[in-house]
């Protein structure tokens, strides 16, 4: 019985619109027999080392999400298996914006890199890579309390507001993780992007971090480099560590990594994703994660409103939301904001494109393109009225001699004025959202002009307080704030003869290990390794390995061991270690 599986583009269109361009197509066929090698070589070693360090739920996490230790996972196997417990899966091209990121998780949607890690990035890669995002976080979805924890950190951190410095830095990250990766960049090339990420870096000192910052660290200590347990017994969950064939040893060194308990306090501590981390926070649970996320949450501008969180977006220079209490949502860059004595908000604007917007979705005639110069509007009472104006009926307006077709002249607590002819009043829900003025003048206590006649319709929207302020724009389908990168991470690579000879001996390999092959199939390719006169030790390993499988006694085999030794002791510290696994389990096969 053939198995009916979703297609990747029905799963890219059951997302919303905004996201759809961030989500790239797994073409099986593009990864070579190299990068199968590279997948079952590290997968095989990371099992066997966290056999007894990983929390009892990574290997049956494996099995149940579609991920076979000896190939690379397929995108729409893995989406069955996921959609068996809400969640989907959706892979993308290199780094994507942290904003689109976690968004993806709040619509329970696992990002995972499309490309592989390299033969000469093997332990660690500049770049996401298909082995973190599936291997590592993939596993622990089968725990309710840890998909529930990556859901909320979606809903409430997609609302987080981002430094204009973030952005910058998201850029330099990903322009330097892709020069890095590709086989045509120059020494430099590199210099250079790495030049440019510590100019960004740089840059930024001396700013206090981000709420985009602060929860990158919260999830950077928990889902990357979390451990859960207690500071003496604990194992290990979070994906950075499970997808590192050295920091997932190096972390158990009580010595040289420090076990503290997770607490909100972790947001306090910066990291670096050049370096092995010093210091590691234990959860008790993956209930515990969702308890300091809830923590988290309730420290933000999108919980707390206000003028402080009003006066956040500004110093961000980013897009960013203010909701009045009447639910009118404007987006834009907020660039100024006017308090009374008490330092409260009685008037703000934005400069550049806004939005207005009620439940998340664009008020018609109210885009970018309308407001396209900038939008500014009071907050507040009016005198004389008990209520916020927007709770009043049209019938009860009247009263107040605010009646549309009419002059109007609309008189705040805070000494603002709004004066003009009354056009429309746009109401929803049975709320008064937005006032039009024509022929408007809108004036402070001080006489300070904010709106001119000349200046065409005021709209105002209408709300006595500002309840909650988050990042990005509210409707982003209509404004979207992140557009698809145009320089590729996943550059096709050019491959010389040999390279390609190599290859196909891999796959011959793979093949005869699926196969009962004849023992003289497996010296001939031997011999043909041999005389390519290639150190590529994965290769040696993989023809050394399926000599002992299928038990052919050779003196092939101490040739492959005595080049792999030699390769060894001329290779980099990285593939040192990587064959020095090589070595150790081919003895344990020898000796098993």
């Amino acid at each position: 019985m053939t198995l009916e599986y979703k297609t990747q583009q029905e799963v890219i269109d059951s997302l919303p619109v905004h996201l759809r361009p961030f989500v790239a197509v797994q073409k099986y066929e593009d990864y070579t027999p190299r990068d199968q090698a590279v997948w079952r070589f590290l997968m095989q070693q990371l099992v066997e080392n966290l056999s007894a360090s990983a929390h009892p739920l990574y290997l049956q996490g494996l099995k149940e999400t579609g991920i076979d230790v000896d190939s690379i996972p397929k995108i729409e196997v893995m989406n069955h298996c996921l959609e068996k417990i809400g969640w989907r899966a959706a892979v993308v091209d290199g780094f994507i914006p942290a904003a689109i990121f976690i968004e993806f998780l709040a619509h329970r949607v696992l990002v995972v890199a499309v490309n592989i890690r390299s033969i000469k990035h093997m332990l660690y890669t500049p770049a996401p890579d298909i082995i973190h995002e599936s291997a590592g976080h993939a596993p622990f979805l089968i725990d309710v309390d840890y998909a529930e924890y990556l859901e909320r950190v979606g809903q409430f951190g997609r609302r987080v507001i981002a430094h204009k410095s973030d952005l910058d830095t998201f850029e330099a990250i990903r322009h330097l993780s892709i020069v890095k990766e590709s086989p045509d960049s120059s020494e430099s090339d590199i210099e250079k992007a790495e030049q440019r990420l510590e100019e960004t870096i740089k840059a930024s000192k001396g700013e206090s971090p981000s709420e985009q910052s602060l929860l990158a660290r919260l999830q950077w200590w928990t889902t990357e480099y979390g451990l859960v347990g207690n500071v003496n017994d604990y194992q290990i969950f979070g994906a950075g560590l499970l997808s590192s064939l050295g920091e997932s040893v190096n972390c158990l060194d009580d010595e040289k990594v420090k076990k503290i308990p997770l607490t909100l306090d972790a947001i306090n501590q910066p990291f670096d994703i050049t370096q092995e981390q010093p210091q590691l926070f234990v959860a008790k649970n993956c209930r515990h994660l969702s308890q300091v996320a809830e923590e988290f949450a309730k420290s933000t501008c999108y919980c707390r409103g206000g003028a402080e969180s009003l006066r956040k977006a500004v110093s961000a220079k980013t897009v960013n939301t203010a909701v009045y209490n009447s639910g009118v949502e404007v987006s834009g860059v907020f660039t100024r904001t006017i308090e009374n004595a008490v330092g409260d908000v009685v008037y703000f604007n934005t400069t550049g494109p806004t939005q207005l917007s009620f439940k998340e979705r664009e008020i018609n005639g109210h885009g970018t393109q309308y407001h396209a110069p900038g939008f500014g509007s009071p907050v507040g009472k009016v005198q004389s009225m008990d209520k916020c104006l927007s709770s009043y009926s049209i019938d009860d307006l009247k009263r107040f001699e605010i009646e549309v077709g009419k002059a109007v002249k609309l008189e705040f607590l805070s000494g603002i004025c709004v004066e003009g002819v009354l056009n429309t009043i746009y109401r929803r829900d049975g709320k008064n959202l937005i006032f039009s003025f024509s022929d408007c003048w809108v004036k402070t206590f001080e006489g300070e002009c904010l709106f001119e006649p000349d200046w065409g319709t005021f709209d105002m929207a209408v709300g006595e307080q500002i309840s909650s302020v988050y990042g990005g724009s509210a409707d982003p389908s209509n404004y979207p704030l992140y557009t698809k990168p145009t320089d590729s991470a996943h550059a096709p690579e050019t491959h010389d003869s040999q390279t390609l000879s190599l290859f196909t001996l891999y796959k011959e390999i793979r093949n005869l290990r699926q196969a009962d092959a004849n023992p003289e199939l497996i010296t001939r390719l031997i011999d043909t390794y041999l005389a390519l006169s290639s150190n590529e030790w994965l290769l040696a390993f993989e023809l050394a390995e399926l000599m002992l499988l299928r038990n052919i006694d050779d003196s092939r085999f101490s040739y492959l061991i005595q080049e792999l030794i030699k390769t060894k002791e001329n290779a980099n510290d990285q593939s040192k270690q990587l064959i020095q696994y090589a070595l150790q389990r081919l003895k344990q096969m020898e000796t098993s």
